[in-house]
């Protein structure tokens, strides 16, 4: 039940109206379905895009518990203060989990959960920022809170609607922006990930509205509903242990250097070389460095398959450590900026450390021009594509949890095995799961043995069709 001690007069009266408001509307509903069906359809596409099934799932503001049936959590809560929407909830989706109360005041709510969502609920709160602190204790460091909320500039056609009985009619709302949602949610603890607007046209035959213009200039400024994915604001994790993992290929005269070089962070730092079919002696020269390393943890493997990214993986699958970082074995990248990206990764600044070498000037010979205005090119698309920024798409140097790149893998194939390098594989499964990708500058160095492995050409037309499958999979859903 509602907790009336949180509020004040003007408080208590706004929450009562709103209680009797939306108890009305659920009994109207009984008889009478609105307009906004075409809508809600859409809000369910999308959230079912964002949130993968058998997740535990708690949605502030559930109403009659439609949205969170339809994700199909291993676990789901409901909660809203009307008691007659909890009402017909249990009845229509027994399958969920169901408590009438406030989210102003969620005392008496236990658990944590991967999803928290509150669809159209944040412009109809008394106090957004108090509710969004009672959701905090809810959270883990992967959590991900989920909100939508409608447009100011739909307000004029909302209202047009209800005066004709075609949508619900709405009491005084918030009308929130972005930024105010953002401002917040830093407030409360939390921080951004991702943004986007979702249906531009809520009626019939508005499929190709909603899943292609609304993502395009100037379409996007006049969509009905922003999207916004949060999580808790940087949680540091204490030593975590860290796995290197390194393909090796005709890279016999940099192999000492790696043994060399590569520092020690968290717990343990161990080495995995996944050695790929290489010409020269790669693997004979592993096997003499480790005997003289005998204090550096590191294991070898050779690859069974070919490309950089089977190596990547079976390197991942072997590897102990809780994060998992690759290191190019040509030294372009150096090991001695490893602890830079272990520091942002443990820090809890980011789930996904993305290597990017178009920051800082590049020694002379390290990246041919074409090579470079390429990077530049596809590192505008990606950003584009998956709602964060990705400065660099290639650089070899990525950082991320290992219990999150078994996730990505698990769900691989919704992608599919097309990606030969590795990069994208990973880049867009962590934008898939939403996690925080942060971009980290590095000085790219000349490869001071062999030759590259990198195709011009041939690699830069397999970019454009990764483009066009990042497009179809993650963009225009």
């Amino acid at each position: 039940m509602t907790s009336n001690s949180i509020f004040d007069s003007a408080g208590k009266l706004y929450q009562q109206t709103h209680i009797e408001h939306w108890n009305r509307i659920a009994q109207k509903r009984d008889t009478w379905h609105s307009m906004g069906k075409w809508y809600h359809k859409r809000l369910v596409e999308y959230y079912q895009f964002l949130v993968p099934p058998n997740q535990r799932i708690l949605e502030i503001g559930c109403g009659m518990g439609s949205l969170i049936s339809h994700l199909k959590p291993s676990h789901g809560v409901g909660v809203d203060f009307s008691p007659e929407m909890i009402a017909r909830a249990k009845q229509r989706h027994p399958e969920i989990e169901y408590h009438e109360m406030d989210a102003h005041d969620l005392s008496n709510l236990n658990g944590e959960f991967d999803i928290i969502i509150l669809s159209d609920a944040i412009n109809d709160l008394w106090d957004v920022q108090q509710v969004l602190e009672q959701v905090r204790k809810f959270c883990t460091p992967h959590t991900r809170i989920i909100f939508n909320f409608y447009s100011h500039l739909w307000q004029l056609p909302l209202t047009f609607a209800q005066n004709f009985n075609l949508a619900s009619p709405m009491l005084t709302q918030n009308w929130l922006t972005v930024d105010d949602v953002n401002n917040l949610l830093l407030l409360a603890g939390f921080e951004t990930i991702r943004t986007s607007t979702e249906v531009l046209f809520p009626m019939p035959l508005g499929g190709f509205a909603n899943k292609y213009l609304v993502r395009l200039w100037p379409f996007q400024g006049l969509a009905l509903s922003n999207f916004l994915v949060a999580r808790l604001a940087g949680q540091p994790v204490e030593k975590p242990s860290v796995s290197v993992v390194i393909a090796a290929r005709n890279e016999e005269g940099n192999i000492k250097n790696i043994f060399e070089r590569v520092p020690q962070m968290g717990s343990k730092t161990e080495i995995v070389f996944v050695e790929g079919h290489s010409r020269d002696k790669t693997f004979e020269t592993i096997e003499k460095e480790m005997a003289l390393h005998p204090q550096t943890p590191s294991l070898l493997f050779r690859q069974p398959g070919i490309g950089k990214a089977d190596a990547i993986r079976l390197g991942f699958e072997k590897a102990t450590g809780d994060i998992l970082m690759i290191l190019d074995a040509d030294l372009t990248v150096p090991p001695e900026d490893l602890p830079r990206f272990y520091e942002a990764i443990a820090s809890g600044k980011g789930e996904f450390i993305n290597g990017v070498r178009l920051v800082y000037p590049m020694e002379k010979e390290a990246m041919r021009t074409l090579n470079f205005i390429g990077n530049k090119f596809f590192s505008l698309a990606f950003s584009w594509l998956l709602g964060q920024s990705i400065k660099d798409t290639l650089c070899g140097t990525k950082v991320m949890w290992r219990k999150d790149y078994e996730e990505i893998a698990a769900n691989r194939s919704y992608f599919g095995d097309f990606d030969p390098f590795g990069d994208f594989d990973l880049i867009f499964g962590a934008a898939k799961l939403n996690l925080k990708i942060v971009d980290l500058p590095i000085r790219y160095r000349e490869r001071t043995y062999g030759t590259t492995n990198i195709s011009r050409w041939k690699h830069g037309l397999l970019l454009f069709r990764m483009v066009a499958f990042a497009a179809r999979r993650i963009k225009f859903v």
